[in-house]
């Protein structure tokens, strides 16, 4: 048992419904037993002798940040200079993830990304792993190593990439059977059905990936849509008999409420419309998006046709692991399309909104009694220039978007993975 002291915030309401302040206890706790949130309050009502006290007054206590698109054989891929998407996944992307065959290669890269995620708050991920088993067996015992909640899969891709990276319809479904039946569900991890993209599978390979979510519907499915145009283009070209882009999942058995399309920049309002019918989530990937110079999310004209969304790093196309500086970005975009994304709404997005679009919300992305004790503590003071800036900050939502503008894993003073401080 441990009380976190702090400034305490959750953000419990949809933004859809409007801006809504969220749980703000300016001098609260947070009561941590088995992993779990026992109690939240203020400190008075809660502060018990004997109970040890991780004191972070002057600090923002959130829940950890949730990242539901990031790759993780591509985190020495950060940063690597290209043209557009197809060039940089030639060039750098698959290159790298052949290393990943190799387990140890794998095993040796697992605690290093995990490490990265920890630094910038992240608590959970829904990662996309190499085309080979191996990788996804190595970060997933990372993972329960560290008492994680983490989803991982092992990318289905059977053409148009290199052969170190190919794999078969059947090979791809058998590996991905095998790791549902050994790894999901167990202690806090999940396997994600994971088809690359439609480029780089054959149609018997996504046929593949839909009879295993016929079999498994409670497992996550995870894949790319419309990112740039030449990507759109060639989809057309190989499958010549499908309405659009995202008729090509339909039609394998994919869509539906657990299907986390990430990128979705150039949809037509068929597959908009569509989409919203089925419930898939649209995830938003600013840092990649505009680093490949891909295009910009229509966050509020999704959410305007009924379709669930999320936001994430994508690393390594994403340029920074950090959820802060990728809610920075995304308030760029959506001022670029004369939007203005408010604080409250960005740190909604990036715990509770993302626990939502991952089917977690029962037990993520808020501080609330019965809830995993994925915490953060965040310092709007972490830099100079912040203190500097916190000098004229009266509110919280100034608060937020100063560290939403200005803050990077500097500003998270600690993590903690169900109720223990794990940021060294």
């Amino acid at each position: 048992m441990q009380l976190i002291r702090g400034r305490v915030v959750s953000f419990d309401a949809d933004p859809l419904a409007g801006t809504v302040p969220p749980l703000d206890i300016e001098d609260g706790a947070v009561l941590v037993e088995d992993g779990r949130i026992a109690a939240v309050g203020e400190w008075a009502d809660l502060a018990r002798p004997g109970v040890p006290v991780a004191d972070h007054r002057g600090r923002i206590i959130l829940p950890g940040f949730i990242d539901p698109h990031i790759h993780f054989p591509q985190l020495q891929v950060v940063a690597s200079w290209g043209t557009e998407l197809l060039d940089w996944l030639n060039r750098y992307t698959f290159p790298a993830e052949a290393r990943f065959a190799d387990r140890a290669h794998a095993k040796a890269m697992s605690p290093r990304f995990l490490d990265a995620l920890i630094r910038a708050g992240t608590t959970t991920a829904c990662c996309y792993c190499s085309s080979h088993r191996v990788s996804a067996e190595a970060l997933l015992s990372e993972a329960e190593r560290r008492g994680m909640a983490l989803i991982a899969g092992k990318v289905m891709m059977d053409r148009n990439a290199p052969e170190a990276v190919r794999d078969t319809a059947q090979s791809a479904h058998d590996d991905t059977e095998a790791l549902i039946r050994d790894w999901h569900g167990r202690g806090r991890l999940q396997v994600a059905i994971t088809p690359r993209f439609a480029i780089t599978s054959t149609p018997a390979q996504l046929e593949a990936a839909g009879a295993l979510a016929a079999a498994h519907p409670e497992v996550l499915v995870q894949t790319h849509i419309s990112e740039n145009h030449a990507e759109i283009a060639l989809t057309a070209e190989l499958f010549p008999e499908a309405r659009d882009y995202l008729d090509v999942y339909d039609r394998a058995g994919l869509l539906s409420d657990r299907l986390l399309l990430g990128h979705c920049l150039h949809l037509t309002p068929r597959e908009i419309a569509r989409m919203a019918e089925a419930q898939a989530r649209a995830v938003a990937c600013p840092t990649s998006n505009l680093f490949l110079g891909s295009g910009l999310f229509d966050h509020a004209g999704l959410r305007a046709g009924g379709i669930p969304t999320a936001l994430a790093t994508d690393i390594g196309g994403g340029t920074s692991w950090s959820m802060l500086q990728t809610l920075g970005e995304a308030y760029k975009v959506a001022a670029m399309r004369g939007e203005r994304l408010h604080a409250f709404d960005a740190f909604h997005w990036a715990t509770a909104g993302n626990a939502e679009a991952l089917h977690l919300g029962h037990r993520l992305g808020r501080i609330a009694p019965g809830y995993d004790a994925d915490l953060i503590a965040l310092d709007p003071r972490a830099t100079p220039e912040m203190a500097l800036r916190m000098e004229a900050v009266e509110t919280l939502s100034e608060a937020l978007f100063l560290l939403q503008v200005m803050g990077d894993d500097r500003a998270v003073a600690q993590t903690w993975i169900a109720g223990r401080a794990a940021k060294a």
